[in-house]
């Protein structure tokens, strides 16, 4: 795409003062070829607000008191590819080791604690969710909770529904979609919804990484895959010594298959591919 073809005058100073305020909220870090993909998602955003330039949207974002505009921003930039069960040697072993371990280990207070950090529209938490009813939940009597947290407040809002287009579930073997969606009908036709037995388990709520922040732990393990390639180094260690804080001692944490913690934190031993478990 070349400027006369643009509707919206972008240059490169307003990527570069976009971007920034970008990493500031998100830590993510963007280059140079991310360029005309910042256009595409904001241009939008510009024609929403009745704008003739980005030069405009960004005195905007400089005069954001509250913020909404940056949340409007971080919402368009960032990426939100999903798919149920994706990964599925993760949920194999969630299934086959993890949750039996668990069963064993927690059988006191017959408690469960996931995160599913950077949970996008939800097909990750939905994925435990069924892993989790399944296994441990389905034998009555645990605590089983699920947080899934995201920054981006519109993917939340989609995924705390749980309706998804046929075609998102087509992975789904036809027993379990039976078992765990309903089909809709009518003006529902094409499009399914999670079952209330796995909805129950999940808490959705909005979270941003890079800012202070607490949840209702320890945590027994957290998904948080395809989330750090995107930040710096400073920033990856920083924010595994915080979910490595978060953890019980032996929880486990499981990342991105392009993802790895070598010389990011040492609390970790890798016990499977992609997969850690905290030692300290």
């Amino acid at each position: 795409m070349t400027e006369k073809t643009r509707e919206f005058k972008f240059t490169k100073r307003d990527f570069d003062f976009i971007r920034r305020i970008s990493n500031e909220r998100t830590g993510i870090v963007v280059s140079d070829e991310k360029f005309d993909m910042f256009y595409a998602r904001l241009s939008r955003r510009v024609r929403e607000l009745g704008l003739k330039s980005f030069s405009q949207y960004c005195d905007l974002l400089k005069n954001d008191a509250g913020g909404d505009e940056v949340l409007e921003l971080v919402n368009a930039v960032t990426t939100n590819l999903t798919a149920f069960f994706r990964e599925n040697h993760h949920f194999e072993y969630l299934q086959d080791t993890v949750l039996p371990q668990l069963r064993k280990i927690n059988k006191a207070d017959h408690k469960i604690r996931i995160w599913s950090a950077g949970c996008s529209t939800g097909e990750e938490p939905y994925s435990l969710a069924i892993t989790l009813r399944e296994t441990i939940a389905a034998n009555g009597g645990w605590d089983a909770r699920i947080l899934a947290t995201d920054i981006d407040s519109s993917v939340l809002s989609r995924a705390s529904k749980g309706v998804y287009a046929i075609d998102r579930v087509n992975g789904i073997p036809k027993a379990r979609l039976r078992r765990w969606f309903m089909k809709g009908h009518g003006q529902q036709k094409g499009l399914v919804r999670s079952k209330p037995e796995i909805r129950s388990l999940i808490d959705f709520a909005q979270l941003n990484l890079m800012e202070d922040w607490t949840v209702d732990g320890p945590m027994d393990l957290i998904f948080c895959r395809n989330v750090i390639i995107y930040f710096d180094r400073d920033t990856k260690i920083k924010l595994i010594n915080r979910y490595a804080d978060n953890l019980k001692e032996g929880g486990y944490l499981f990342v991105g298959h392009s993802e790895s913690l070598f010389k990011i934190c040492d609390r970790f031993e890798l016990i499977g591919n992609t997969i850690y478990r905290k030692t300290g």
